[in-house]
C-alpha cells in the first residue's frame, strides 16, 4: 500500500538514519509564489546541504539500508551531476566503497 510505503513512519526512519549526515536546511516563505499559487508557498533552501542539493539526502538513505555484506561489495553509480556527489557524500560517511562513473563532459563544477 502506498501509504505504507511513504507515511510518516517511514519519513521519521529515514530522519533517523541520515540526521546526523546532513544540515537542517532553512525553510523561507516566498511572498512572490505565495501571490502567484494563491495560497503559501515555503521554500526548503536545500542548496545549503553539504553537497548543494537534495539528492545527499536519498543517497544516505539508501546506502545506510544496505546489509553489511552490500556494504562491504560496494556501491557502483553513473551520474553527470548531484546524485553522483550525493552518493560520494554519502559513501564516505558511511565507509562504503564507491565507484562513480561521470561523463567525460561533466562540468567542473560537479567534479
Amino acid at each position: 500500500m502506498i501509504k505504507d510505503r511513504f507515511g510518516f513512519p517511514v519519513i521519521e526512519q529515514a530522519h533517523q538514519r541520515i540526521g546526523q549526515f546532513v544540515k537542517k536546511t532553512a525553510l523561507e516563505y516566498s511572498l512572490k509564489l505565495s501571490e502567484i499559487c494563491n495560497g503559501e508557498v515555503y521554500l526548503k533552501l536545500e542548496n545549503q546541504q553539504y553537497t548543494n542539493s537534495f539528492k545527499v539526502r536519498g543517497a544516505l538513505n539508501k546506502l545506510a539500508q544496505l546489509t553489511l555484506e552490500q556494504r562491504r561489495k560496494g556501491v557502483v553509480t553513473a551520474s553527470s551531476g548531484n546524485h553522483a556527489q550525493g552518493v560520494a557524500f554519502a559513501s564516505r560517511m558511511l565507509e562504503i566503497p564507491a565507484t562513480i562513473f561521470v561523463p567525460e563532459t561533466v562540468s567542473t563544477i560537479k567534479l
